[in-house]
């Protein structure tokens, strides 16, 4: 049956229909409740922010390189790891997959021709690929960076996995999480050298393998700690923290989402590395955690941005709603949204905004060197294209010079001595 009354019109019939004390008739029926007397409230938390384009973080070159600089670092890691630091082609070619090469492997390595020399091969005259004596030059400062910084590297895996539920991760998320946290490629492969007693591997649920962690010591986060270096917090529970904004040139809110942040920063900040099993998910309070630990897990990475979809498969683990990507809309002080690349990258402002707020990842400056270095392709195969097109035009025959015979054969040259 459908009531097509007003809502005030509806108000009234259902107050005539309430039973009074003395009535017994009313007992026996459920008068429903109509649809448009239960209007839903919605909290500024939901309301959706506009994105606005800011060309400083669409513009900082070792993010967006990053989706080449991959499976350029992965070759060269195939490549290095030989004896006789050289492979033949067939070697990589159907791991394309494998090492996330967009294209054709061959193809790939050629269009960086700075990094990876090609030559022709001992046998068959297939192609071989050796680094050039730049790139190995960075290779080894790269080792070198990697034995002199195992610490910190450990320190941030550990970190990573006292945010979780149960201080465990399943290995297939931190090999999926290794090249933003800065770890070499075969990390997990030499736990004797690379971790220490405080990790051990267990068995989860669906046959997976899992890292977990047995640490008793109290863990600040990067939110923590520079609230206490300002005197704003003396680490007692339930305190409030405020997060460091940075607005964009041109970004306005309306006064009421911008009264809503307010008080969103007076809410008591919850530690990423704090028990969250008895936080309601439906208050702000439990916004306010989730801020802080996407803000959290973006100050580990190396360069503090990550694709958005990699930051997904982080939400059964770390105990994040479902459409955590909102938490990037609604806070575009904190975080901004590029899409470059054809893809969504998720970049930490206050790391190109406040230089000693957050630590910068050791590995950072030496993929700085390899993507200068993929630059420097460009100018070499420009070069190549120059030189063939001068070398195709200079053996083009002049018909006009008097170097053809009169059969229209062109004379050779010969030096004189």
């Amino acid at each position: 049956m459908l009531f097509n009354l007003s809502k005030t019109a509806a108000k009234k019939i259902k107050r005539l229909l309430r039973p009074s004390e003395n009535s017994i008739f009313f007992f026996e029926y459920n008068i429903p409740s109509l649809p448009f007397l239960h209007v839903p409230r919605c909290s500024y938390v939901n309301v959706y922010m506009k994105w606005k384009k800011d060309s400083y973080y669409d513009s900082i070159e070792h993010i967006h390189h990053s989706i080449q600089l991959k499976p350029v670092v992965a070759l060269k890691n195939c490549i290095a790891k030989e004896p006789n630091s050289c492979i033949p082609i067939s070697a990589v070619s159907k791991r394309g997959l494998q090492l996330d090469v967009p294209m054709k492997v061959a193809r790939f390595m050629r269009l960086y021709p700075s990094i990876f020399e090609e030559y022709t091969g001992p046998q068959y005259n297939l192609p071989w690929f050796r680094l050039t004596p730049e790139a190995a030059d960075i290779d080894r400062e790269e080792k070198r960076v990697y034995e002199e910084c195992r610490e910190d590297l450990r320190s941030r895996l550990k970190r990573m996995i006292l945010m979780t539920r149960e201080n465990v991760l399943p290995l297939k998320i931190i090999q999926g999480m290794q090249w933003y946290l800065g770890l070499p490629d075969d990390f997990l492969q030499y736990p004797e050298q690379n971790l220490d007693e405080s990790f051990r591997f267990v068995d989860m649920e669906d046959g997976l393998k899992g890292l977990a962690l047995e640490s008793k010591e109290k863990v600040y986060s990067v939110m923590e700690k520079n609230a206490m270096q300002r005197g704003l917090y003396s680490g007692g529970p339930m305190e409030a923290i405020e997060f460091p904004f940075f607005p964009s040139k041109g970004l306005r809110m309306r006064t009421k989402i911008d009264d809503w942040l307010c008080e969103f920063q007076k809410l008591p900040y919850i530690s990423p590395y704090d028990d969250f099993s008895n936080l309601d998910p439906d208050i702000d309070i439990a916004e306010k955690r989730l801020v802080g630990v996407l803000h959290e897990i973006l100050s580990l990475f190396v360069d503090h941005s990550a694709e958005r979809k990699k930051l997904f498969c982080l939400k059964k683990h770390f105990g994040l709603p479902q459409k955590m990507h909102r938490a990037f809309e609604r806070h575009p002080h904190m975080f901004y949204l590029s899409f470059r690349n054809k893809t969504c990258t998720v970049i930490l402002k206050e790391a190109y905004n406040d230089i000693s707020a957050i630590e910068k990842h050791p590995i950072l400056r030496v993929r700085k060197k390899y993507i200068k270095l993929m630059k420097e392709s460009k100018v070499i195969l420009r070069n190549r294209r120059v030189n063939s097109r001068y070398s195709n035009s200079s053996a083009k025959v002049d018909l006009d010079s008097g170097d053809v015979d009169e059969g229209g054969c062109a004379m050779a040259h010969f030096p004189l001595d």
